[in-house]
């Protein structure tokens, strides 16, 4: 579903993402770790076309993503780590402004934003203006308006943040049904239990470069009482060791 093949990025004469080889399969939720400055940010930014790579290839559902990205995007759902709504539209409003950038037609998109709006324990509120919603209602609304085109890629960037344990909980069962349908979430996350939790793989990315991937079989290597944290830690330790770095890394141009 998503292939990335020797991407890599520069800022000027900093190397933000050293050659990233990754394939994530249909039917996965792909935990993406590291430290601030690892240079997650900037990988999710590739895959949802806000940057283009320095070097290398990103397809998305087969299509790449250089060649054309129009056609790609449309496969794709996102959600930054600051998402911005329209505090003075309802989310009937918002719904349909989305709808219109991804050309959903329109004897189609309001059945598709009312049975989202229903899963997400919206549509009784549809009608207010956004500005009146909590923030768990809004990380809800976002996520109604990233699946409204029904797409093949749900690409995630920190979507616990800010959430009650009730919000959480609804976030990451909503994954596991997506990755159920066949699709593929790409989720960015510093929470670690969450990625344990939901993930069928996960990669640690440290100082640009990807330094582990693997389920948690295959990264704790037979170590049944290790959990992510402790792998994490580990990990990243002995790379700071390795290269004689901080624990959170470069900060280049704001990545995280």
């Amino acid at each position: 579903m998503i292939r990335i093949e020797g991407v890599e990025k520069w800022y000027g004469g900093f190397q933000a993402l050293h050659r990233l080889d990754l394939h994530v399969r249909p039917g996965e939720v792909f935990g993406f770790l590291g430290p601030n400055g690892a240079g997650k940010t900037t990988t999710i930014r590739m895959l949802s076309g806000v940057l283009s790579p320095t070097r290398g290839r990103i397809r998305i559902d087969g299509i790449d993503l250089a060649r054309h990205p129009v056609e790609s995007k449309r496969r794709v759902g996102y959600i930054p780590d600051r998402p911005y709504l329209y505090d003075k539209l309802t989310a009937w409003e918002f719904l349909r402004f989305v709808a219109g950038m991804y050309g959903v037609p329109a004897e189609t998109w309001r059945q598709r934003a009312r049975e989202l709006l229903a899963e997400h324990d919206l549509l009784h509120r549809a009608d207010e203006l956004v500005e009146a919603y909590s923030h768990g209602m809004k990380q809800r609304l976002v996520l109604s308006a990233a699946l409204l085109h029904d797409p093949r890629a749900l690409i995630v960037d920190e979507p616990m943040v800010g959430l009650d344990p009730h919000g959480a909980r609804r976030i990451k069962e909503r994954f596991r049904q997506i990755a159920a349908e066949g699709r593929t979430v790409f989720l960015s996350t510093h929470s670690l239990d969450v990625a344990q939790e939901v993930c069928d793989r996960v990669g640690i990315l440290y100082g640009g470069r990807l330094v582990a991937l693997g389920t948690m079989d295959e990264l704790v290597g037979g170590d049944r009482g290790a959990d992510l944290e402790e792998v994490f830690m580990t990990i990243t330790e002995e790379e700071s060791n390795a290269a004689g770095l901080p624990l959170t890394g470069p900060q280049g141009a704001g990545d995280s």
